[in-house]
């Protein structure tokens, strides 16, 4: 039985607009870790810890493979309420060198026939130097953090490589894994800079500041070809894995989409996993897979993990369904490992190229 219902807290969050709802659920986030008991409370209930389940990837312990997908926790305020949420990580950012105020409101909205979100925010966050200073007051937080990283919308296209050099070297000391987000639809020109030359430089580049691993985050639009060369591009300059999808501006999912922004939730799901499966296949066994996507149950989850996936990560389904879906998730992936007779996660990633 659930410590509460999340049907009645989302429909009186649905009342307000989007952001502002997003913005209230947050203050209940920040406020939770000065009431210990109830943060005690709600990670018992949702948290799934199973040997089954538990990894060690590049070095860092995943006690389950679901994570907040980035996008949620922007300025790394919810860090110690997310694993009372259920996840095994979080995902924080897009953060960029300076503050900056994103796009022009009204940004984010609800598709709920869809069961989906378009948003157009625009790297809206409190910039590097705030993310530090969340992440300086963390004391003895054994819990995964990836940084998520992107170039502030005035810096020009020539001149990006300077924004993420900056970054990197000011989060080289932070954070468990740090990703490279080129593939918001939501910055002008950003989407520009996934090609080879930049993707080769960029990582020559960051392995030379930092041994932290490194992941590459791309867009759903590309064709699949196109993403395997870009993705392998990245792996042979060093990055540590791939993260698949970005939100899609295939408008033409519903009728109901605007024209601007980018798409998550169910209306991705198949775009995003049909990518997934051609990198899966091409890209499996020479380095970590994670997928996003419009994941929202454990058939899904698994299927994407047979394709490749080492880890999964949800953000708009949370926020259709709320933290007991990561807890079913969860169970029912360990529930499909049982029903194939594999004892380990690690023995269904990647199962559909081993056959």
């Amino acid at each position: 039985m659930s410590l509460f219902s999340y049907e009645t807290i989302k429909k009186i969050l649905f009342r307000f607009d989007p952001e502002t709802a997003h913005s209230i659920a947050g203050l209940g986030l920040r406020a939770l870790p000065y009431a210990p008991m109830i943060l005690k409370a709600l990670k018992r209930h949702y948290f799934v810890s199973d040997k089954s389940l538990r990894q060690e990837i590049l070095g860092i312990t995943f006690q389950n493979p679901v994570g907040l997908a980035a996008g949620f926790d922007k300025n790394g305020e919810y860090i110690t309420a997310t694993p009372t949420l259920g996840f095994g990580y979080t995902e924080i950012g897009t953060i960029t060198p300076k503050p900056q105020s994103g796009n022009p409101k009204p940004r984010l909205f609800r598709l709920k026939e869809d069961r989906s979100i378009q948003n157009a925010m625009g790297f809206n966050n409190r910039g590097a130097n705030y993310m530090v200073k969340q992440l300086d007051k963390l004391y003895f937080l054994d819990y995964p953090i990836g940084i998520n990283i992107g170039k502030n919308k005035v810096t020009p296209e020539e001149s990006a490589l300077e924004d993420y050099e900056s970054l990197l070297n000011t989060f080289k000391a932070y954070g468990d894994y740090i990703v490279i987000n080129i593939s918001s639809p939501n910055t002008p020109g950003l989407r520009d800079l996934q090609n080879e030359q930049f993707i080769t430089d960029l990582f020559t580049m960051a392995k030379e500041i930092t041994n932290q691993p490194i992941f590459l985050k791309i867009a759903p639009d590309m064709e699949a070809e196109d993403a395997i060369t870009l993705c392998t591009t990245a792996v042979n300059a060093g990055a540590a894995g791939i993260i698949a999808t970005n939100t899609t501006i295939d408008y033409s999912l519903t009728p109901r989409a605007k024209d601007f922004g980018g798409i998550s939730g169910a209306l991705l799901r198949e775009k995003s996993y049909q990518l997934f499966r051609a990198l899966g296949e091409a890209l499996h066994d020479k380095t970590i897979l994670i997928s996003v996507g419009g994941i929202e149950d454990a058939d899904d989850a698994y299927r994407r993990i047979k394709a490749g996936a080492s880890l999964i990560q949800v953000y708009s389904m949370l926020i259709y369904n709320g933290p007991k879906m990561i807890k079913e998730i969860n169970q029912g992936i360990i529930e499909l490992l049982k029903a194939d007779g594999y004892e380990h996660i690690s023995q269904a990633i990647g199962a559909e190229w081993k056959k």
